[in-house]
């Protein structure tokens, strides 16, 4: 019996080297990972300005200290990006694991605690970056500190790029580096924000992976109608023109479409939902179901609404400076956020159809993000990064998702790159608070992030370590 027991113990062993090989001490990794995104949140790099040159710094230094060498690239000397490689032995394309070190601004007094003091309190880590996206970033450098100290063998390079200014001023980073240093950051897989892991009744239910995200392509709409005294009325009036065609804006129910990504994501949602729910799910694109369906989407879940098509919303009005003056001109801003296969400019003649009224002008935005095509849920990275999801929660439905914001990865998209969005494990109750992303108190759980650091390095190792 001792020898039977003997030879369980010894193949088990091996078994479990087998689907691990390198036997990381999770707990102290967790606590060093911890420590790492502490740091960074406590460095001010609110966009704008960014100083995001300072981040630089702290991620150089780290890396230094381990043995990897890293470059910055700036256009401006404050707002540099880095770049680290681990190198492989080339039998396959490079990773390139991405990240950006700025973050939008934060109002102090809204906050429990100041926004840069990294706060740890009951499990949670508070900050500005928290989840957007110095978690990224501290996975990123997380990962590449745990290839050098194992001296992992690969087939490929990692690449860790810690790009500035996604919050609003690609030009100084992504734009940059893919218009003038893409020969450091080419890469045939990109991993980046921009997945959403939902956690219900204390487990993972589903881990939603981006392949695909809409376009931000705003326009202003501006009035022009006749000034005049307030206490006569006039047809011309510049608010009641705006105001009217804001309305119509605001109700017009654009054309549902799906792509590979939303449709597969429907599907799969449908198999793991209430009947009612599930039959909805099954229709999204069945036109004598569609308004009844997009009526509760918009009510329950607009998310749903929104990746069902390009959609539009008024979010900043502006018009007259007294409250006695009819002002010649107002304005008012419409958050159009298309498909990635939307027609721009036919789009804006639908617009310009439904709001009918020579007297307004639309005047696009400048295009910052370009068009790119979703990457494949057919390939080797999308296989890895299900297998490895359902390897940590076997209980979750592995979603491919569609962002209806915007990431740094539509440019690298654009240029051919596979481009995939992760995220930290979220329960209902969280993604429903105002703790999240841009919000007030943004905070991430420990055990979530550890976890993404966990993900990130366990996928890594997958695709990349030499067998």
């Amino acid at each position: 019996m001792r020898l039977l027991s003997a030879l369980f113990l010894m193949f088990s062993t091996v078994s479990a080297y087998a689907q691990q090989p390198y036997l990381i001490d999770w707990q102290e990794v967790g606590k060093e990972s911890v420590d790492h995104l502490v740091n960074l949140v406590r460095i001010d790099s609110s966009n704008p300005p960014g100083n995001e040159t300072d981040v630089v710094r702290y991620l150089e230094a780290e890396l230094a200290a381990a043995g990897i060498h890293s470059e910055t690239f700036a256009l401006e000397e404050t707002r540099a990006n880095l770049v680290a490689r681990i190198k492989g032995n080339g039998s396959k394309r490079p990773i390139l694991i991405m990240a950006h070190t700025d973050v939008v601004g934060a109002q102090a007094d809204k906050w429990y605690a100041d926004p840069f003091s990294g706060l740890r309190s009951e499990g949670f880590i508070y900050g500005r970056g928290t989840l957007d996206d110095k978690d990224n970033v501290a996975a990123g450098l997380m990962v590449m500190l745990l290839l050098k100290r194992y001296g992992v063998e690969l087939d490929r390079d990692i690449i860790f790029l810690a790009e500035s200014g996604e919050e609003g001023t690609p030009e100084v980073g992504i734009n940059f580096m893919v218009e003038h240093h893409f020969d450091v950051i080419d890469a045939e897989y990109c991993l980046a924000e921009g997945g959403q892991n939902v956690i219900e009744n204390g487990r993972v239910k589903t881990v939603g992976i981006e392949t695909t995200e809409k376009m931000p392509r705003r326009v202003t709409l501006v009035a022009r109608g006749t000034p005049g005294h307030g206490s006569k009325p006039t047809r011309e009036n510049a608010v009641v023109i705006l105001a009217s065609a804001v309305a119509k804006a605001g109700a017009w129910q654009t054309e549902v479409r799906l792509n590979e990504t939303t449709r597969t994501y429907f599907q799969r949602l449908a198999e793991i939902s209430t009947p009612e729910d599930a039959f909805r799910y099954n229709n999204v694109e069945n036109a004598e179901e569609s308004d009844a369906i997009q009526r509760h989407f918009i009510d329950s879940f607009p998310y749903h609404y929104s990746i069902s098509r390009t959609s539009v919303a008024p979010t900043v009005l502006d018009g007259g400076f007294r409250k006695n003056v009819i002002p010649s001109e107002a304005s008012a801003i419409l958050d159009i956020r298309m498909l990635p296969d939307e027609d721009v400019a036919e789009f804006y003649a639908k617009l310009a159809a439904v709001i009918d009224d020579p007297r307004i002008e639309i005047i696009p935005e400048h295009i910052y993000r370009p068009a790119a095509p979703p990457s494949d849920i057919d390939n080797e990275m999308f296989r890895t990064l299900e297998r490895v999801a359902k390897q940590m929660y076997p209980d979750a439905t592995v979603l491919p998702i569609m962002a209806t914001g915007a990431t740094d990865m539509a440019q690298v998209r654009a240029k051919g790159m596979q481009a995939y969005g992760i995220a930290p494990a979220r329960s209902v109750e969280e993604l429903n608070s105002g703790f999240g992303a841009h919000g007030d108190n943004e905070r991430i759980s420990e055990a979530a992030f550890v976890d993404l650091v966990k993900y990130l390095w366990n996928v890594i190792i997958e695709i990349s370590a030499t067998q």
